[in-house]
């Protein structure tokens, strides 16, 4: 039996492979990644078409598109996936076996500070659970909880939502990370526009972050002259470290440097500059044991990296 299979106990075969050509794109790659013969996919495909009385895909020469019909029945398979995991994840909770699979959702951010001690932790305490970590923007994570792409999302400013239920929160006021020699290293606080008066580099169009500067005080950044712009949040600490550069972000996003003294961090005074959100959440209908391990596990992990980097600025 293949891996995959011993993952998949209810799920009947054909309804996986049209999740899986939905998630791939073609029957080909479908097949690479089961490591089942084009041919069964295709046949059991066209035998559930058959069934159904719909078409499921269309078949183009580059490769297959869901249908109408596809759409909601890819819908179904996945919920099903959900209600799956978690009913093995309670037969072997119930045999005393702390092991599955849980899929984790996080930001770019989160690959440098929470996620190499969460691996670390999750590892040490629970070495039969693995972890499948996507990385991806904020704007995705709640739809990849809703659409059970995701068990758990590690999200920044997540919106309130009936079909999620957000385990833990705490707010993230905006600063201004700088290198320890920057002009600005050593006040108390400062003001978007004393920011503003050095070179700056902001987050690209694409992240939240830049919207609701650009939504708010998107006069005072449309003139800055010599700024840099990336999605990249690596490249942006790089060029603050270099000492030219304020970046206006949290305290979470430059946890690493800030604990190693590599930055500083410095909280922006303006009234209306709310602060981010950080949550750990997961799709409203319930969890597993397994999911359930690896969410607090996530939770102590972000109280504990958070209350690290405040440490080092309540001793700056």
């Amino acid at each position: 039996m293949r891996g995959s299979d011993v993952r998949n106990p209810f799920v009947p075969a054909a309804l996986r492979y049209v999740d899986q050509v939905a998630r791939s794109g073609s029957i080909q790659q479908a097949a690479r990644e089961l490591r089942v013969a084009a041919s069964a996919i295709d046949r059991q495909i066209l035998l559930l078409e058959q069934d159904l009385g719909v078409q499921l895909f269309e078949r183009r020469p580059r490769g297959m598109r869901l249908t109408a019909s596809g759409e909601a029945i890819v819908g179904l398979i996945r919920r099903w996936r959900m209600e799956e995991r978690r009913a093995v994840a309670e037969i072997q909770r119930l045999q005393g076996i702390q092991q599955g699979h849980v899929r984790l959702f996080a930001m770019d951010s989160h690959a440098t500070s929470v996620l190499p001690r969460l691996v670390e932790g999750v590892a040490a305490a629970h070495p039969l659970i693995s972890l499948d970590i996507e990385i991806g923007s904020p704007d995705d994570a709640a739809p990849a909880l809703a659409a059970g792409r995701a068990d758990i999302a590690i999200a920044f400013n997540l919106p309130p939502r009936r079909d999620l239920q957000v385990l833990w929160r705490d707010d993230l006021p905006f600063g201004c990370v700088v290198a320890p020699g920057h002009p600005l290293a050593k006040a108390a606080s400062v003001s978007l526009q004393e920011i503003s008066s050095h070179p700056v580099v902001l987050q690209s169009r694409t992240l939240a972050i830049r919207r609701f500067l650009d939504a708010k005080y998107g006069w005072l950044f449309s003139e800055l002259k010599g700024q840099i712009e990336s999605n990249s949040l690596q490249l942006m600490k790089q060029l603050a470290c270099s000492g030219r550069y304020a970046l206006i972000t949290s305290e979470l996003d430059a946890a690493p440097e800030l604990i190693s003294g590599a930055l500083a961090f410095v909280p922006v005074r303006d009234k209306g500059a709310e602060p981010q959100s950080i949550s750990v959440a997961v799709e409203a209908k319930g969890l597993d044991s397994v999911v359930r391990l690896v969410a607090n596990r996530a939770v102590d992990t972000l109280q504990a990296c958070l209350a690290d980097v405040r440490g080092v600025r309540g001793q700056a």
